[in-house]
C-alpha cells in the first residue's frame, strides 16, 4: 500500500451515495482521478456489517484470480463516523469498476452489466467507427447541446485524432509527452495551461473540450490544426522539434484570440460550463 496524500484540501474530499449509503473519497489534483474507499463501496454493495473482513477476502479472491492488487490501492485518511481519522484503502474508479466484478452480489449486477454493454460498444465501434461518432452525437444532443455545438465538438475530435496520428508519426508517443504538447499549445492559444484552464471552469474529471463554447472549440481546433501543418512542413521529429511547432501552432490561435477580444471587447474565455446541477445521489462518478 503507498500513503501518497496528505488531504490537505478539504475541498477535494466529498461524499457520494451509492445503494442509499456514504461513499468518501478525494479528487488528486496532480493526477486527476478520484481515490475512492473500497470499504465504504463494499459495505454499499454487499450490505455487510463487517465490509473490512469482506475487503480481506476479496483481496484473496482477485489475487487468485490474478488481479494485482498491490500497486492499485493506496491508503488515505478519511473521518470515521467516531470523528478520527483511519487509513483507509482507497483506488481509482477504473481500479473500483474490476472490483466490483468479483463481488458475487445482486447489487453489482448492475455495474456488471453496464461494463459489459460498454465493452461490447467498444467492439462494435472499432469494426465500424461511424457508431462512435453517431453515440457521441447522440450522448451530446441528450445532454442539452444545441446541434450546431455538437456539429463543432465533433470536427475538434477530428482535428485532434489527426495531431496525435502525426505526433506518432513523427516519434512523439509517450503520452507524458503528449500532454506536455497540449499543454503548451493551450497555453499559446488560452493563456492557461490545461489544469488551470479546467480548474478556471470548475471541472475535475471532466473533458475541458467538452465545457468550451463554440468559440473557445474553434480556437482551440486552430491551434491542433496549425500544429499538424507546422510539424509537417518543417518535418518536426522528436519531442523538441514539435515541441517548437506547438508552441507556434499555439500563438497562431492566441493572435486570433486576442483580435476577437479586441474588436468584441469581451473576453473569449470564461468559467462558464456546461455541468449540470450535481446530484449526489448517482452513483460514483
Amino acid at each position: 500500500m503507498e500513503e501518497k496524500h496528505s488531504l490537505n484540501d478539504e475541498h477535494a474530499l466529498s461524499i457520494v451515495h451509492f445503494e442509499d449509503k456514504d461513499v468518501r473519497r478525494f479528487w488528486d489534483k496532480e493526477e486527476e482521478k478520484w481515490f475512492i474507499s473500497v470499504i465504504d463501496v463494499v459495505g454499499a454493495i454487499t450490505g455487510s456489517s463487517v465490509p473490512k473482513r469482506y475487503w480481506t477476502d476479496l483481496k484473496a479472491k482477485l489475487k487468485a484470480e490474478g488481479f494485482e492488487l498491490y500497486d492499485k490501492i493506496v491508503q488515505l485518511k478519511f473521518t470515521a463516523k467516531d470523528g478520527k481519522k483511519y487509513a483507509t484503502d482507497c483506488t481509482d474508479t477504473e481500479t473500483m469498476l474490476r472490483l466490483v466484478q468479483s463481488v458475487p452480489s445482486p447489487n453489482a449486477e448492475p455495474l456488471r452489466q453496464w461494463l459489459a454493454r460498454v465493452g461490447y460498444e467498444r467492439i462494435e465501434e472499432t469494426n465500424d467507427p461511424e457508431k462512435a461518432i453517431d453515440r457521441a452525437m447522440t450522448t451530446y444532443l441528450r445532454k442539452g447541446r444545441s446541434p450546431e455545438w455538437v456539429n463543432q465538438r465533433l470536427r475538434t475530435i477530428e482535428v485532434r485524432k489527426e495531431l496525435t496520428q502525426e505526433w506518432n508519426n513523427r516519434g512523439v508517443k509517450d503520452g507524458k509527452d503528449y500532454a506536455e504538447l497540449t499543454d503548451i499549445l493551450t497555453a499559446g492559444w488560452s493563456g492557461m495551461r490545461t489544469k488551470e484552464y479546467k480548474s478556471l471552469k470548475g471541472l475535475k474529471g471532466q473533458n475541458l473540450r467538452d465545457h468550451m463554447s463554440t468559440l473557445e472549440l474553434v480556437l482551440n481546433m486552430l491551434a491542433e490544426a496549425s500544429t499538424t501543418e507546422i510539424a509537417r512542413t518543417a518535418d518536426a521529429q522528436g519531442i523538441d522539434e514539435n515541441r517548437d511547432a506547438a508552441v507556434k501552432g499555439g500563438s497562431i490561435a492566441g493572435s486570433a484570440r486576442s483580435q476577437i477580444e479586441k474588436t468584441t471587447g469581451k473576453p473569449v474565455i470564461t468559467s462558464a460550463n456546461h455541468l449540470t446541477k450535481p446530484t449526489e445521489r448517482t452513483g460514483l462518478k
